[in-house]
């Protein structure tokens, strides 16, 4: 058991690795990462319909995204702003737990819904439709036609993009909203919304990313020799 459980933490890591190197590379990169900014800007729009609504999410080729939401009170406002940080970080983890419960193709429903659903009601920019439809192809692809091992290992590296991207995009918006707080995305939004630095925000944002980091680790150590 100790080697299966010393393999399978090289395994993971070796992933993580290969997600880093992925999310750098040109076109691919961006690609992969979008993934990321899917679940970021869903949980943004998830939140917004208790007491709001949503009008649109736009996805770009940048990895950027965007929800255009509408708040019915000031609270509402604050949740939804404060939600998709939190949210990618949490479902990065969710992917790890699943992955070590061995739900392999409960993972793979669950971005697929979140794919479907914003197909249907949410995203309507050309490339964002893009991408929703080619990754959307790629799960069915899995479901149906792929064996074990490649959806194990495709979703290993999914979910190792998933927390790589958290990580990352949350240190980014802790260093903007350092140096340049008037363009910190959420965190200039919750500044304006609760009158608080956005510094504050930024470094809160980070901090609840390393948390969900080091537990999907955990995760990724003890649960992947399951295997």
């Amino acid at each position: 058991m100790n080697f299966i459980r010393s393999k399978f933490s090289w395994r993971f890591f070796i992933f993580l690795i290969l997600a880093v190197l992925i999310t750098r590379m040109p076109v691919i990169g961006d690609y992969s990462g979008i993934i990321n900014t899917l679940i970021h800007e869903s949980g943004h729009a998830l939140v917004a319909l208790f007491g709001g609504e949503v009008h649109h999410i736009s996805l770009f080729a940048n990895t950027e995204g965007v929800t255009y939401t509408r708040h019915s009170n000031w609270f509402g406002g604050v949740f939804t702003g404060a939600a998709g940080y939190v949210f990618s970080s949490f479902m990065a983890f969710i992917a790890f737990w699943l992955l070590g419960k061995k739900k392999d193709k409960v993972l793979i429903l669950i971005l697929l819904g979140f794919i479907i659903l914003n197909l249907v009601f949410w995203v309507r920019n050309a490339y964002g439709i893009f991408w929703l439809i080619s990754f959307g192809a790629g799960f069915a692809f899995l479901l149906k036609k792929g064996s074990p091992s490649l959806i194990q290992n495709v979703l290993l590296l999914i979910a190792s993009i998933m927390l790589v991207e958290s990580v990352t995009s949350a240190f980014e918006i802790m260093l903007l909203s350092l140096m340049s707080p008037q363009a910190a995305g959420d965190a200039t939004n919750l500044s304006a919304s609760l009158l608080l630095p956005a510094q504050v925000f930024g470094t809160l944002f980070f901090l609840q990313a390393i948390w969900f980091c080091y537990l999907s680790i955990k995760k990724g150590i003890f649960k992947l020799s399951r295997y």
